[in-house]
């Protein structure tokens, strides 16, 4: 390092010296920064997609089963905004070429769907987008080190159609069977006709929002979240979570139902179709946490390597 280069240290004193409100902005920037380029690129994605998220928030995130849509969004712009110093610490050696191209292919497919109206490539090509930038301001490092932050934003594209109606169907079949089988055996009246289930005088079909592969995909993401921050050492700690996720999301699933079928047998259809119904999908996420935080315990006490005193 020469005299002349300033350091670390002196950086941050600098930055002490400031106005409180100029010192809050520098907080929030990463150390080091262009704030000119920041400010270009920011203003570049709200121009890309902003546009995008509107059309999102007027019709597909106000379906049940793709309302996580702003909450996935919300998170990985937490997760890339706290790994903001680390990627700036990280020496530039840009990738030019290959960030280029990357570039092109996220642009290509954010025209494609935008025109198209294909979910799939316009949310899709964040990811790639994102990445090239990466590629183009900083370099492979630091594409490793946002890796999860734009993995994650994977569980913020719609699913195709065809995929979901081709899983749903037997996932919706599965916990039906389930739930039904769970209130017979405890002397509920209720008998079952594919996902219509009919307890007392009332008729309940198993939505795609209750049973569906959306839902599982949403607890998928909030079991890798998870994972995130809790950061394990023990690789297999985490493929086991991993992997749990899923049938975790369909023995939540059930439980919605079942709550769902006792709301609507003792406090009438109305209730069963009202705020209760909303707060069963929240009941959903938390039971799902829960059991994965529970997992979670229960591997530890398998868990042999312990952190460094």
């Amino acid at each position: 390092m020469s005299a002349n280069q300033p350091s670390l240290a002196s950086s941050v004193a600098n930055s002490a010296a400031l106005s409180p409100r100029s010192a809050w902005w520098a907080k929030m920037l990463p150390l080091a920064s262009d704030r000119l380029v920041i400010c270009a690129v920011a203003l570049g994605w709200a121009l890309l997609y902003l546009p995008t998220y509107w059309s999102l928030s007027t019709s597909i995130w106000q379906s049940a089963d793709q309302s996580q849509g702003p909450l996935i969004l919300a998170a990985a712009m937490w997760l890339m905004f706290d790994r903001r110093h680390a990627i700036a610490a990280i020496p530039v050696r840009p990738r030019n070429l290959i960030g280029s191209c990357v570039l092109a292919v996220g642009l290509l497919m954010y025209a494609v769907g935008r025109s198209q109206s294909i979910w799939l490539f316009e949310v899709g090509s964040q990811m790639v987008v994102l990445s090239a930038l990466l590629l183009l301001f900083k370099g492979s490092a630091a594409l490793r080190a946002a890796w999860f932050p734009i993995f994650f934003l994977i569980f913020m594209v719609p699913l195709p159609g065809p995929l979901v109606a081709a899983v749903t169907g037997p996932l919706k079949t599965g916990v039906s069977f389930i739930a039904s089988e769970i209130l017979f055996f405890v002397g509920y009246p209720v008998s079952r006709a594919g996902v219509i289930l009919t307890v007392g005088p009332y008729l309940i079909l198993v939505a795609d929002a209750c049973a569906g592969l959306t839902s599982m995909f949403s607890l998928e993401a909030v079991g890798l979240l998870y994972l995130n921050i809790v950061k394990h050492p023990a690789p297999w700690r985490n493929v086991s979570i991993a992997l749990m996720v899923i049938p975790i999301a369909f023995v939540a699933n059930v439980i919605r139902v079942l709550v769902l079928v006792l709301v609507t047998y003792h406090l009438g259809d109305v209730a069963g179709r009202g705020f209760l119904h909303g707060f069963a999908g929240m009941l959903l996420f938390m039971v799902a946490l829960l059991m994965i935080m529970g997992l979670d315990q229960a591997l530890g006490w398998f868990d042999t390597k312990k952190p460094n005193a």
